[in-house]
């Protein structure tokens, strides 16, 4: 772990999902939105050309539009140490049913499911919208035995979740580093993956009963045959990460399965298909 880690501020009322968006795009999953209308993102590489690629985007936006832009950025270096502690005083378990998603240094909760997820700059903690979607879907869809998928496992949190119902999980993302989460993270649970790699789906020869990508539109759509194509017939496609202006085409893109069940929080809609 470095010394010090960037920490960019991005406030703004009137580009807020487009800015979420940008960032998802750009490969950051650890975002955390704030009050007031702020967006913090982490990172211990410089964010510097982040933050001027944020602007140039919304400077062509208004200049497309002609409105004025009430974008506000500040990037600040910060050490380690004060995040960690930030983060013990900040994050708090969630229960989600019968899962309850905590730090390692809460107590553990009685008579449900739990996961532990510590600290890290580069990954959630199961609090977004589109994660919290996912760990109550697949609550209803992961079964004994199913053999599954997270596309784009980030931190792990749906793996672990997965596998903590019994399912045989497969893992990967293009980011080695949440591969490396994902590891840590389920050694932390006393779970173990069947397969986990870096990189994507394309030229996959397996199907599988579940698959999962928590990720954001325009990367599912990249994604879209290969998704279809490891689907086994009868299988789930849960997807998440999908900002709510992308409903419609989602639901096109995927029409010639049954959409058995969606759900929206905030700004955030999530679906569960059948094959």
């Amino acid at each position: 772990m470095k010394d010090n880690f960037y920490e960019l501020s991005v406030k703004t009322l009137k580009f807020y999902p487009e800015i979420l968006e940008f960032i998802f795009l750009l490969g950051f999953t650890c975002v955390e939105e704030c009050e007031n209308n702020e967006i913090l993102l982490r990172d211990e590489s410089d964010l510097s050309e982040v933050e001027w690629g944020i602007k140039e985007y919304i400077d062509r936006i208004c200049q497309t539009l002609n409105i004025d832009s009430d974008l506000v950025t500040n990037l600040s270096i910060r050490e380690n140490k004060d995040w960690i502690n930030e983060y013990k005083q900040a994050i708090k378990p969630i229960l989600l049913d019968n899962f309850y998603i905590r730090p390692s240094w809460e107590k553990e909760l009685d008579g449900v499911k739990n996961i532990i997820i510590d600290p890290a700059l580069a990954f959630g903690s199961g609090h977004h919208e589109s994660t919290s979607s996912c760990v109550l879907f697949l609550q209803k869809y992961a079964k004994e035995n199913l053999h599954a998928i997270d596309v784009g496992c980030g931190s792990g949190i749906l793996s672990i979740l997965m596998s903590k119902l019994g399912c045989v999980v497969d893992a990967c993302d293009t980011d080695e580093q949440a591969v490396k989460s994902s590891i840590e993270n389920a050694k932390l649970n006393n779970v173990k993956y069947n397969k986990i790699w870096t990189g994507s789906i394309s030229d996959l020869n397996i199907k599988y009963d579940i698959v999962v990508a928590n990720i954001i539109a325009d990367v599912i759509f990249m994604l879209e045959k290969d998704l279809k194509n490891i689907l086994k017939d009868g299988a789930y496609l849960v997807l998440s990460g999908i900002l709510a202006k992308y409903e419609t085409r989602i639901k096109d893109t995927f029409k010639e399965f049954e959409l058995v069940e969606q759900k929206q929080l905030n700004d955030w809609v999530s679906f569960v298909f059948k094959k």
